[in-house]
């Protein structure tokens, strides 16, 4: 569960490289935005290798440094990160789903989700009728 956690943080990183290149390139003075004369034109618009080591790649976060003068933080071991850290991605019951069981039975925070998703649900149930008059 925890290469989960940090093949999504890697693939997060690829993205961001790639985008990175996307917004960094622009059209070629010669031509105006045209394609050079005389040339084969599709090897100047391949994309290049990144210059990034893939050991380098794997023990660092790329793009998630936020300060200036910082620097990339290093991915740690799963075990220096807290235990909800990798349930926040885990599938929560519905409302439908929570209807259909019994809320004495209920443990509580799904019983708190109930709650909050029909109180949510009764709002906008509210605010169509009055919507209508």
């Amino acid at each position: 569960m925890a290469t989960i956690g940090i093949r999504k943080l890697r693939l997060a990183s690829i993205r961001k490289e790639a985008a990175q290149l996307a917004i960094t390139r622009g059209y070629s003075a010669a031509g105006g935005g045209k394609a050079k004369k005389g040339g084969k034109g599709g090897a100047a618009d391949a994309p290049k290798a990144s210059a990034l080591s893939k050991e380098l790649k794997s023990t660092t976060v790329f793009g998630a440094n936020i300060l200036k003068d910082g620097a990339d933080p290093k991915i740690s071991p799963d075990s220096d990160y807290p235990d909800w850290l990798w349930h926040l991605l885990d599938k929560r019951p519905l409302l439908s789903e929570l209807r259909r069981k019994d809320t004495e039975t209920l443990p509580f925070e799904d019983l708190k989700r109930f709650v909050k998703l029909d109180n949510r649900a009764r709002i906008k149930e509210n605010n169509a009728v009055r919507a209508k008059n």
